[in-house]
């Protein structure tokens, strides 16, 4: 099945099918209604991500020590696997509050499951 992408603040759709909240912390003012979980084991660290924004490093660094946390973290490695079971029986939407999905993790995590189907 599809895996979707999308921001939190768009509004759900029934063709979103399971919707997968995959941010370190909850964004103010969502409520939790719209979201059917979430996992932070996804989300990249607090340090990947603050090196990011302060641009202490580029988009392609970091893709690659995201995908390295997705891999050796124990959280991250368990909530992947679920996810692509998931995601092999039905609609799954990942959502951010990203503004740009270019330059989001959760266009990542999509590739990193669809690579591995």
């Amino acid at each position: 099945m599809p895996i979707l992408t999308k921001r939190i603040y768009e509004p759900a759709e029934p063709a979103d099918g399971h919707r997968l909240l995959t941010m370190r912390y909850w964004p103010r003012g969502v409520r939790k209604d719209r979201v059917d979980a979430w996992e932070r084991g996804l989300a990249p660290t607090r340090e990947l991500l603050a090196d990011y924004r302060t641009e202490a490093i580029d988009w392609p660094e970091y893709e690659r020590r995201y995908r390295h946390e997705m891999a050796t973290r124990p959280e991250s490695i368990a909530a992947l696997d679920a996810l692509r079971q998931r995601s092999a029986n039905e609609t799954v939407t990942v959502i951010c509050g990203c503004k740009d999905e270019s330059r989001c993790h959760r266009t990542l995590l999509k590739a990193l499951v669809e690579e591995s189907t």
